[in-house]
């Protein structure tokens, strides 16, 4: 039985006419000391309920992007809009507390067990300690470890596979529309490494959230989403489905990030898309 979790926080509502979890950059631009720019103008709007990466060579800017959603980063210029509502007019920590957030590396707080870590957003909204509880049962749950094994212990007795699959019930504990993923499995070996994108893909599939996920790994990006960013040098150069963006490439970035591997990249979309 579902627990109903009645938060302490004010909410802050999509305006009307927008679907929760809508995404929209507003000619958006990041310029940092010294006269580096991270990100040109950028433009672009992701709807509820689709899966997109944000993928591109480290200094891309697709980063910088994702951090401007949840205010760990703010414009030089432009707007970023979550739900309709300018993140500039949000609060910062209850804006990031609406937004689940996986990062590599995971995060999980040492001193706190992985109930405590699963539910920690909950606690800060006013969720007591029961319901505390039955939502970090739940989020295990979802992610496929038994909670009675794994709720009391904590992070250092953890795989790095454990504690990824932990750091994504943490990110859903508060059932958010939108699910920002920050190269999640960078720090995972290979084999483990394809185990986790699966069960991800598998698990945030079933859930009609907005999904952003950021990585360097074209391999990855194909396999994981439905629409492909494709960063370079602070720019959007590639906006299309996987078919679109691999198979038939319009950018001479995007030939030469696909490079060698370009003939193998192509026969996976085959076989992804049958």
């Amino acid at each position: 039985m579902r627990t109903r979790v009645r938060f302490a926080q004010r909410r802050v509502d999509a305006q009307p006419g927008v679907r929760p979890g809508l995404i929209r950059f507003e000619k958006v631009a990041v310029r940092f000391p010294g006269g580096v720019t991270a990100l040109h103008e950028l433009d672009l709007e992701i709807p509820k309920g689709q899966f997109a990466v944000l993928v591109g060579a480290s200094g891309s800017g697709k980063t910088t992007a994702l951090r401007l959603v949840n205010r760990l980063q703010d414009a030089s210029s432009g707007r970023v809009l979550v739900d309709g509502v300018d993140v500039q007019e949000r609060d910062p920590i209850e804006l990031r507390r609406s937004i689940g957030y996986a990062i590599q590396g995971v995060g999980l707080i040492a001193h706190m067990s992985v109930a405590e870590n699963v539910a920690l957003v909950p606690r800060l909204k006013g969720a007591s300690p029961e319901e505390q509880r039955a939502i970090a049962r739940a989020g295990l749950a979802r992610v496929r470890m038994p909670p009675d094994q794994f709720l009391d212990r904590y992070p250092h007795e953890l795989s790095g596979g454990q504690r990824q699959r932990v750091g994504l019930a943490r990110a859903m504990a508060a059932d958010p529309d939108l699910v920002l993923l920050d190269e999640p499995f960078g720090a995972l070996d290979n084999v483990v490494r394809e185990e986790i994108q699966d069960e991800f893909k598998e698990i945030l599939g079933g859930l009609h959230k907005t999904i952003v996920l950021v990585t360097h790994d074209m391999h990855e990006a194909i396999h994981m989403g439905e629409r492909i960013l494709v960063m370079n040098a602070g720019r959007l150069v590639a906006d299309g489905t996987p078919e679109e963006v691999v198979l038939r490439p319009k950018d001479e970035f995007v030939r030469k990030l696909l490079g060698r591997r370009r003939r193998e990249l192509e026969n996976y979309v085959k076989e992804l898309r049958g």
